[in-house]
């Protein structure tokens, strides 16, 4: 699969590193406003085709799918524009905090016949997979809650995750993981709760919410752009409590453990769960070439996308309302 890259986004150098490991995937093409940025860009990462404009990345036949790395505010439109172009596109999460525009890209996706998937690259790793395995095997007793934070400091206020015109926001950034956890291990909730803590630039510097899934599941978040560096995944049942140190970036650094009721009591030892190494990007590049090729179905597809925007929404609408939020 030929990939074209819209945009010179930080991120990028993670999707090439996947890409240089891939068998499936090569980058060939890559696209910007700026064109001796992009021209410099490409010689320095051996990219084939350098093109001073999105368009002209779009309107280049030998591109078979755009990897769209923009700020958040500005993902559906160029979503629509690749669709349109006939690219298959793989979206940097969060495709959107609105679901109408979700059903908009998917729609037109399914329409032309082209693969969209929301690049969430930790659902990729066997870690996530392990997790959802070993709570779905009932390792933990009966699910009763999860709780799920992602964190660090960001002090530079002119950086896109603080600017509101392009959806920027802890729940944007750091939160959508969160919600993603809490959704894979105890599945869609029926009502949220958001509370924000807004900052200088109108965007939400941290975001708590709640959410109530089936079951009398609780899941609970801290997504947040004041507090130190930090991640982490917990899943407690009834029998034991499942820790994974670094749930969303794996290559921070962190165990998955499993303590369990013993007798009544809670085990004092705690048995670390081997997790098989692997580059998520890549992974999330081979699959997005597999369902191109017709292959493997897309691990995250309109449904999943459908998801996390509803729960996205609802936790916005509840925080600015003050109020519990259905889910639409």
């Amino acid at each position: 699969m030929r990939l074209g890259l819209l945009s010179t986004a930080n991120i990028n150098k993670e999707i090439l590193r996947g890409a240089s490991e891939s068998a499936l995937v090569d980058v060939v093409a890559i696209g910007s406003r700026d064109g001796a940025k992009v021209q410099a860009y490409a010689a320095e990462h051996g990219i084939q085709r350098a093109h001073a404009t999105y368009d002209d990345l779009l309107a280049d036949d030998d591109v078979d799918a755009v990897y769209i790395s923009l700020p958040n505010g500005m993902h559906h439109e160029w979503t629509m524009r690749a669709l349109a172009a006939g690219k298959h596109v793989l979206c940097e999460k969060p495709y959107s905090r609105r679901s109408k525009e979700v059903e908009e890209a998917f729609a037109a996706a399914d329409e032309a016949g082209l693969v969209l998937a929301e690049a969430f690259m930790y659902r990729h790793h066997p870690q996530s997979a392990k997790v959802k395995e070993l709570v779905d095997a009932g390792v933990v007793g009966r699910l009763c809650a999860v709780k799920t934070t992602f964190s660090f400091p960001l002090e530079d206020l002119s950086n896109v995750r603080a600017l509101p015109e392009l959806d920027g926001g802890a729940l944007m950034d750091v939160g959508c993981y969160c919600v993603s956890g809490i959704r894979l291990v105890a599945g869609e909730p029926e009502h949220v709760r958001g509370e924000q803590v807004t900052g200088s630039t109108g965007i939400d510097m941290a975001f708590h919410g709640t959410l109530r899934c089936a079951g009398d599941v609780v899941g609970q978040f801290e997504a947040s752009f004041r507090s130190p560096r930090r991640q982490r995944l917990e899943v407690v049942g009834t029998e034991g409590v499942l820790e994974v140190g670094a749930p969303w970036r794996i290559d921070w650094g962190g165990a998955v453990t499993l303590s369990r009721r013993s007798g009544g009591e809670v085990a004092t030892a705690v048995e670390t769960i081997p997790i098989e190494t692997a580059n998520s990007y890549r992974l999330e590049l081979d699959n997005l070439a597999d369902a191109v090729a017709g292959r493997a179905p897309q691990l995250l597809g309109r449904e999943d996308a459908l998801g996390q925007a509803r729960t996205i929404e609802a936790l916005y609408r509840s925080a600015e309302e003050r109020r519990v939020a259905d889910l639409d």
